[in-house]
Parts: structure tokens; sequence; C-alpha cells
């Protein structure tokens, strides 16, 4: 996942380098106040800070997830608004997810997947550096959340008796047991993007963005009320994003 979004990342790079050769030295600067809009898929690298899961993965004698961060991919779309020029009002989306997975000497398997995710209205303004490249400097406000869902599989057989044995015993000597743990956010996302257009109706982006998620709610299996949850246990952190578009630039 982290090649394709340095190759995607590389990509755009060599497009800009391709088509910049043609530009005039030094380039126009772009005057003109910015109309239409855009959209298209947005990739992403999200450093998110996973010690609280898997200290509690590894106490439950389950695999920790990677720390390296989690790949996102999504869409976004936005248009400019005329009453403030070069203003664009739109709206992100973007999710992702992380496994784990180890089998004891008794057999026994336990599994484990972090999903994070989130999306919102975004409000940009863009400024024109030089004809056909833009910095835009933004943010995202909206909601979202992670889902934290551990399972234990010990090979056994599932029956339509055992599982009505679960309501009479709970799941104590069942052969399988999922459980999913899920906290809702609200979030505020700054980023600053860089923006080259290849041609007048397709452009890449490259830029950085700090997810921060606040206010939570927890639940078990999307029903009970979760407590105790440690503060860290969250889907913020700093992200790398790219992105493909068509529309005006």
């Amino acid at each position: 996942m982290k090649r394709a979004l340095v190759a995607m990342l590389f990509c755009a790079f060599a497009f800009t380098l391709s088509f910049a050769q043609e530009e005039p030295i030094p380039p126009k600067r772009s005057k003109a106040a910015k109309i239409g809009g855009l959209g298209g898929f947005t990739p992403g690298w999200l450093f998110v800070d996973v010690k609280e899961i898997n200290n509690f993965l590894q106490a439950g004698k389950g695999a920790p997830l990677k720390d390296n961060g989690v790949f996102l991919t999504g869409g976004a779309g936005a248009a400019y608004i005329m009453v403030v020029p070069n203003l664009r009002v739109g709206g992100l989306g973007m999710s992702g997810s992380i496994k784990s997975s180890s089998l004891d000497g008794a057999g026994v398997r336990r599994d484990a997947e972090f999903h994070v995710g989130f999306g919102g209205a975004t409000f940009e303004y863009v400024v024109p550096i030089v004809e056909k490249f833009d910095v835009a400097f933004g943010a995202m406000l909206g909601g979202g959340g992670i889902d934290l869902t551990v399972g234990q599989n010990n090979g056994g057989q599932n029956t339509w008796t055992g599982e009505q044995g679960l309501l009479l015993n709970g799941s104590a000597n069942a052969p399988n047991v999922t459980r999913k743990l899920s906290g809702s956010f609200f979030v505020a996302i700054p980023s600053v993007n860089l923006e080259y257009a290849i041609v007048s109706w397709l452009g890449v982006r490259v830029g950085a963005s700090y997810v921060t998620m606040f206010a939570p709610s927890w639940k078990v299996d999307d029903e009970y009320e979760l407590l105790g949850v440690p503060s860290k246990v969250s889907g913020r952190g700093f992200m790398i994003n790219a992105g493909l578009f068509v529309g005006t630039f």
C-alpha cells in the first residue's frame, strides 16, 4: 500500500516536470479568479498512533498492529463560489484499515482489524502562484471514527445447538467469538496542498494535513456503551496525501 502511494506521488511529480518544461521562463502569474469545480481520487497515508491498541491486543495474546501508518483511499470534490474569489467548498471522504493475526500452541487464532475513516465538508482558499500551479490552504470539518474488530477462533464447529448455548452460558466455550469496538468522533483536518494543472481539465496535487478527532462516543457491537477507553485511542495523526482530479483548473 505504501509503495502504491509513493509511486503515485512520483508519477505526479514526473508529470509536473514534463509539462513544466513547456512553460515560459519565468512562467506567467495567473491573475484571474478561479471558476468551476473539480472532483477525483484521493489516496493518503495516515500516521496514526496504535500504541494503546497494541497494548490491549498483546495483553489478550493477540498480535500487534503495524505502527508505520494506514493507507487510506477516498474521493473529493469541490466548486468555487463566486461570492469570495478563489474560495471553493466541497466534500472529502477517506478510509482504510490494517490487520494482525496470531496463532498459539493450542491452535487458537486471534485476529484484529483496525479501521479508520472520516468525511465532511471542505473549505479551501486557492492562491495562484504561476500559471497552472496553485497552493490551496483549507480544512475539512465533519465526522468519523475508528473500529477495532477482535476475534478468536479455536477451530471448532459452529452448530445450531451450540449457538443456542451461547444464550444460556455465554461465550466461554464458543468455537469463535467476534467483538467490534467502535468510536465516533468529531473531525477537523487543516491542510495545505500543492496543485498543478497538467491540461485544462486534468490536475494533480500533493499535500499534508493533520487529522484531529475529539469528543468520542464508544460502543460495543454498535449497540452497548463502552467505558474506560484510553484517550489516546483514536484516528488522529499527521497525513500525507495525493490526488488526481478532473475539472477546471
